[in-house]
């Protein structure tokens, strides 16, 4: 039986491990809040948690120094000997904080034995992983918005409901994504709410089936309700702070402007991506004002989001647009109009991406 002396080491050998290995994690998940998301507030959370973590005194610090045994620890091999597998970035968020979380539940146990130690506090390890569960959920859901900005990109395809002409919005929708639309667009003036609300989850249950995103015009509830990946506005909708506001974190949210001012306010008030336009005179919308791809390149040089070029595309324009900064187009008429939309949506995707 080990004397109350070697006890006492191999706590402070668990506890040593236990801090080290919260340490990293929380190091890790402060990088990615910091260096990949840009995100300052989360960064700032992280750091506060891995300083009250790991600061303690000096003398306590020495003895958990003194208490390691690095080359007979047997765990050595036995980490190796699984490898390290290629995963993606949200998997290693949440591997890193399930392993922070479960080391402070370690050290909050420890710290509740009388004999261990008096420097820990259990209180604290205990409010740090409570905390570090709502962190944990935040970095996943900006990870995937920043996920879903990454795939506007090509053909944006915009359903207009008097566009249809009586067609069924569904049959439409699989037309255009066999063509290769990676975002559709759902835009309707005319109907109720609660008459749009199952074709919208339906196209949203459609576009998760095929990994396309899935847009909802105007409607913030719409959103909310159908599960939407973003939400669409314009000059005279909801402003975009206040949406950003009310939007879940992993929705983006899209805005159209027609000026360099407007993109650069869209992006400071948290917008995802910008609608730039109209580029060319349009059917779809009669009264839109034209700006020309000029006014593309203007916009694409004063800010770093997405943009996507609306207005009179068709495929004989859009390796312009292209060529002017758009990451992607958004078409309507020449799409909807069309007597094979599949096709007329395959032409565009090509014309548009001869020039990226």
């Amino acid at each position: 039986m080990a004397s109350p002396e070697e006890m006492s080491k191999q706590r402070l050998r668990v506890i040593d491990a236990n801090l080290n290995r919260a340490g990293e994690g929380l190091h890790l998940l402060e990088d990615i809040a910091r260096l990949m998301l840009n995100d300052a507030e989360l960064t700032q959370q992280l750091k506060t948690i891995r300083h009250e973590i790991l600061r303690g005194d000096w003398s306590f610090n020495q003895q958990l120094i003194q208490a390691r045994n690095s080359e007979s620890d047997v765990g050595i091999d036995i980490e190796a000997s699984g490898g390290e597998k290629e995963r993606e970035l949200p998997i290693t968020v949440v591997a890193n904080a399930r392993r922070v979380q479960e080391s402070l539940r370690i050290l909050e146990e420890l710290s509740k034995i009388p004999t261990t130690t008096p420097k820990l506090d259990p209180g604290k390890f205990k409010q740090a992983r409570f905390a570090l569960y709502t962190i944990e959920q935040k970095l996943l859901a900006k990870l995937s918005r920043r996920d879903k900005k990454r795939r506007l990109t090509g053909l944006y395809a915009i359903i207009d409901s008097q566009a249809l002409s009586g067609r069924n919005h569904v049959e439409v929708a699989k037309q255009l994504i066999r063509g290769g639309a990676k975002t559709i667009q759902l835009r309707d003036k005319l109907r109720s709410k609660g008459e749009l609300l199952p074709i919208a989850q339906q196209l949203k249950n459609l576009c998760s089936k095929h990994g396309v995103l899935f847009i909802m015009n105007d409607y913030l509830d719409l959103v909310l309700a159908t599960d939407a990946d973003g939400l669409h506005l314009g000059q005279k909708d909801l402003p975009v702070k206040v949406a950003r506001k009310l939007l879940p974190i992993d929705r983006i949210l899209g805005c159209s402007v027609t000026t360099v001012d407007q993109a650069t306010a869209a992006e400071s008030d948290g917008a995802d991506y910008i609608a730039v336009g109209s580029i060319y005179p349009t059917a779809s919308k009669e009264t839109a004002k034209v700006v020309g791809v000029e006014r593309l390149r203007q916009i694409r040089w004063a800010v770093s989001l997405p943009l996507v070029a609306i207005g009179g595309i068709n495929k004989d324009n859009a390796a312009e647009v292209s060529a002017a900064g758009a990451d992607s187009v958004a078409v309507l008429s020449a799409i909807l109009g069309a007597e094979d939309v599949e096709e007329a949506a395959r032409q565009i995707i090509a014309a548009f991406e001869v020039s990226k």
